[in-house]
């Protein structure tokens, strides 16, 4: 239970959660971190707390380096409670002489702890306080993704301690990036991204234009989940940029679900056409495949096309569920279509056409519909329209 030094007097003392698997809706198969800073000068300073239930495995990280009590600030970059829940153990173990929140982290924290005889200062944007020799300096980031959030930048560092920006979900031994698999890390980064901050984008380009006008000298970036970014941080910082600007590739998402398989033959076949014009294209069994995972994929892909048969006068719930959640990202920019078999009504493919147009998809072909299973000109009329997404994806690259 060390700590894990990050810069000189600077540690890494957050918790290891190995067992989370479901992080309201998103599926976190391999774990996650919640990150805890420590930097030792003057003023000895912690940087968010960690969740319910960790307080312990905090506490003894810090005291690996000094005794909590010997901590004068508390700054808290979010109050959701992953980074909040064990705030009332720490508070009473480390009695700080400050704790710095933003503006709108005030009210958050006040509706969920009892803080009226706690020393909180609230802090906003270009808002500077001094370590002795270091100092402090807020950027609020409101919406990524509460309207509490903020940035914490050491300077003297060149730190940035990013809050929910810039990290992922990933429960490793290691702590920084250049210790675990690029690609695998990478990974995480998009499915974390897609999951929790694409609903976000236009906030996030209007941060990365103060964050030039700023132009703050950053050579690592320290998030509240995952590793620490220390040998490029350039990297994460350039794929939220292409994230948050809408950079497809030529890609096509084809998602369905399917009662008799009848669906899942044309959605097969729509996947074929779509393959035909060169298109990349991920079929995506919401049967086998968790909804996250699948909006992961349509981070970079540029057409969405769904399938469903219909069911009581609708789709099947797991369509049904992978909707809500997908409406609620608002992934932008795409195009897209509809299929589905039926037996007796066949709505389905209008629900899901109408669900695609909520979210201001481009639809680029009425849709195909097919009693019971589908026969060679079925199949052929969904080959045909997927080489109709393949050819829309083309012409818009």
């Amino acid at each position: 239970m060390k700590p894990v030094e990050v810069k000189q007097d600077i540690y890494w003392v957050g918790a290891i959660d190995w067992d989370i698997r479901d992080f309201h809706g998103y599926s976190t198969k391999k774990g996650t971190t919640y990150n805890s800073y420590l930097v030792v000068d003057d003023k000895v300073t912690l940087f968010d707390t960690v969740k319910h239930g960790f307080a312990g495995e905090l506490l003894h990280r810090v005291h690996g380096v000094i005794d909590p009590a010997k901590i004068d600030y508390l700054v808290l970059n979010h109050m959701e409670m992953d980074h909040t829940g064990s705030i009332l153990e720490v508070v009473e173990a480390i009695k700080p002489e400050k704790i710095f929140v933003s503006t709108m982290g005030f009210k958050s924290l006040q509706a969920h702890f009892p803080t009226d005889d706690w020393p909180i200062q609230k802090v906003k944007s270009g808002d500077q306080v001094s370590l002795g020799s270091r100092s402090v300096s807020f950027v609020e980031t409101r919406m990524l993704h509460w309207p509490d959030n903020m940035f914490s930048y050491i300077p003297e560092d060149k730190l940035l301690i990013s809050s929910d920006a810039f990290g992922h979900h990933w429960a490793t031994s290691e702590r920084f990036d250049d210790e675990v698999d690029a690609s695998e890390l990478m990974s995480h980064c998009a499915k974390y991204y897609a999951n929790i901050l694409m609903l976000y984008a236009p906030h996030l380009r209007k941060l990365f234009a103060a964050l030039g006008e700023m132009n703050l000298d950053i050579d690592t970036i320290a998030p509240d989940h995952g590793v620490i970014w220390r040998s490029d941080p350039g990297k994460i910082l350039a794929a939220y940029e292409r994230w948050c600007n809408q950079h497809f590739s030529q890609k096509a998402l084809v998602v369905y679900d399917t009662m008799w398989h009848s669906t899942e033959m044309m959605a097969k076949a729509v996947a074929n056409g779509i393959m035909e014009q060169g298109v990349s294209v991920k079929l995506m069994n919401l049967a086998v495949n968790h909804r996250s995972d699948v909006v992961q994929e349509l981070l970079e892909a540029r057409a969405l096309v769904l399938g469903s048969p219909t069911l009581n006068n609708g789709i099947l719930p797991r369509m049904g569920d992978f909707l809500t959640y997908a409406k609620g990202l608002k992934p932008s920019n795409k195009i897209g279509a509809a299929f589905g078999s039926y037996g007796w009504s066949g709505e389905a493919v209008k629900i899901l056409t109408g669900a695609l147009q909520e979210m201001k998809v481009e639809i680029v072909d009425d849709g195909i519909r097919h009693q019971f299973v589908p026969d060679h000109d079925a199949l052929r009329a969904c080959r045909e329209l997927g080489v109709k997404v393949g050819q829309a994806v083309k012409a818009s690259a």
